[in-house]
């Protein structure tokens, strides 16, 4: 089994901490690190796929709308100054999002002036424990993603 599909297990068990809400494709999951306050993940409920064009057209606009909605409740709960989307896939085949609440200077000294995308931060500090936050953060977290989805659903 994959990463995406264990903490899919644990959030149908009720054992996943980061666990949001879950939507009509995905689940919405607050990111273990937080280097980049606001990281959100939106992850695809079957593993069968691993490419956005493999699924059905309707499948599709589904997924890609409610990924859109996450970010803009991320956006509004986080207060970024712009939304960064990753697809990527090679290290978990899985289908899911990665969205970036980011900030000028969330990258300084690692870019231009503090701006440029999120793997020009190094990794090992992108996802060091430091960056975890505490049960209170992250309940605090999720709490305010929850509010501004069900705002928009």
């Amino acid at each position: 089994m994959c990463l995406i599909c264990d903490r899919i297990e644990m959030i149908k068990k009720g054992s996943n901490p980061y666990f949001v809400k879950e939507l009509k494709t995905g689940y919405v999951v607050i990111g273990d690190n937080q280097h980049f306050y606001g990281y959100t993940l939106f992850l695809y409920k079957n593993h069968e796929k691993t490419e956005l064009f493999q699924l059905d057209m309707d499948e599709r606009k589904a997924f890609l709308e409610e990924m859109s909605i996450v970010a803009e409740a991320a956006a509004n709960a986080f207060g970024p100054e712009k939304m960064n989307y990753e697809l990527l896939g090679m290290g978990d085949s899985h289908l899911h999002w990665h969205l970036y609440p980011r900030r000028k200077g969330d990258i300084d000294n690692y870019g231009n002036n503090g701006v440029g995308p999120v793997w020009w931060y190094p990794m090992e500090k992108m996802y060091s424990d430091n960056n975890r936050p505490s049960k209170d953060e992250l309940d605090k977290m999720k709490e305010r993603l929850l509010v501004e989805l069900e705002k928009l659903i």
